[in-house]
Formats: C-alpha cells, sequence, structure tokens
C-alpha cells in the first residue's frame, strides 16, 4: 500500500512497516499535521521506489519481512541513503534499542507509543535532513569556488588561512609581497569571502570534508 498527500515544504515522511493497519495509522496521523506521506509494505518495496529530492525522515518497523530493520538501517548507510530513521516496534528489547541508535537512529519507540512521541521525532527528523542537506549543499557550494582557484591562489590561501602575513607568504613562495596581494585579493573574491576569518572558516570546513572523505 502506498499513497502521498503534499505538504507546504515539500519534505516527505517514509512509513516502512507490513502490518497495514499500523501503516494507516500512521500515515493519518502524520496527514492530519500536514506532512507529506509515502508508505510501504517491505524494505525491498521502499528500495524500488522513486523518491523525491527532498528534506525526508524515515519510520521504521524493527521486524520486517526478509530482513530486520536493523539490517535495512546498514544497508541505508551502504546505499549512501542519509533518511533519519525513527524505528517502531511491539517486539523490542534494550540491546536492540542501543543497537539502533549506535547506528544513527533518532529514536526508538515501542507500540504503543504516544501520537506527540512519534510526531515529535519526526519534526525532529525532518529538522535534521533540513540541516544535514544545506550543509551539503553550502559545500558544493565552496568546493566549486575553490576549484576555480589556480594551484597558486591554493597555495595563497592554505598559507592565509594558517595565519601567515603577505611577507611571510612571499617568503615562503619566493614571490614579492605585490604578487601576494593580488594573488590573495583574487582569492578573496574568488571565495566570496568578505572577511579574514570568512577564509578561514571556509579553508576549515573544506579541510574536515577532506579529512572525512
Amino acid at each position: 500500500m502506498e499513497s502521498e498527500t503534499m505538504s507546504t515544504d515539500q519534505s516527505l515522511v517514509f512509513i516502512v512497516d507490513d502490518d497495514p493497519s499500523m501503516r494507516e495509522s500512521i500515515e493519518s496521523l502524520l496527514r492530519s499535521v500536514g506532512h507529506s506521506v509515502r508508505s510501504f509494505a517491505s524494505a525491498q518495496d521502499f528500495m524500488r521506489a522513486d523518491r523525491r529530492d527532498a528534506p525526508g525522515c524515515l519510520i521504521l518497523d524493527i521486524r520486517l519481512p526478509g530482513r530486520s530493520g536493523l539490517e535495512f538501517q546498514r544497508e541505508l548507510a551502504n546505499s549512501d541513503v542519509h533518511l533519519p530513521i525513527v524505528f517502531i516496534t511491539g517486539h523490542g528489547d534494550v540491546p536492540m534499542s542501543v543497537a539502533a541508535m549506535k547506528a544513527g537512529a533518532i529514536e526508538f519507540l515501542n507500540k504503543p507509543f504516544r501520537d506527540q512521541d512519534l510526531l515529535d521525532a519526526v519534526h525532529r527528523g525532518l529538522e535534521l535532513d533540513r540541516d544535514r542537506r544545506s550543509e551539503a549543499a553550502m559545500l558544493a557550494e565552496l568546493s566549486q569556488r575553490f576549484e576555480s582557484l589556480t594551484p597558486r591562489e591554493r597555495e595563497v590561501m592554505a598559507l592565509v588561512s594558517a595565519g601567515r602575513l603577505n611577507k611571510q607568504i612571499a617568503s615562503d613562495l619566493a614571490l614579492s609581497e605585490v604578487t601576494i596581494k593580488v594573488h590573495r585579493a583574487q582569492v578573496m573574491r574568488k571565495m566570496e569571502a568578505k572577511s579574514l576569518p570568512d577564509l578561514v572558516r571556509f579553508a576549515d570546513r573544506l579541510a574536515r570534508d577532506t579529512t572525512k572523505s
């Protein structure tokens, strides 16, 4: 079974649960507060479906036919699907909930759960995904700006960000101070940095992303 309604911010909540009555109940609750919803009876159905590029959150039953919710959580991570996950279960235990949370789940709710607890978890998940997407967009923009720098400008950016003065950079690179000033101005312009702290922050963000990858 699958249904969808539109919400004003285009966010989307997914439900994967093999119990039709549970899916319908959760869909009704989420639609009542304006969420767009798509539901699936199995992990396989979810993976086969087209999913629009929008902030999202996944409500996932821990016990599914064919594979467990925990196994599906790992599959999603390996498939580079980064939806915040809210686990629901009628047969949960502490080790299971600990494993889910350690793997990145944002909530683990035992059935029957309070409607408000689920709504709060979904709202938190959507906000987390919006933040992740915003961060990814910002990083993509910074990376594009950095790619526009020449190799020499990248050297200058690294040294400026490390706190070196123009005359020190000139000495480091065996260039005139005037030339360094020109390169530095180009770096500031291309990176769209309004100040030295801006440039340092941009360089740090790019460096952290390189370290992660």
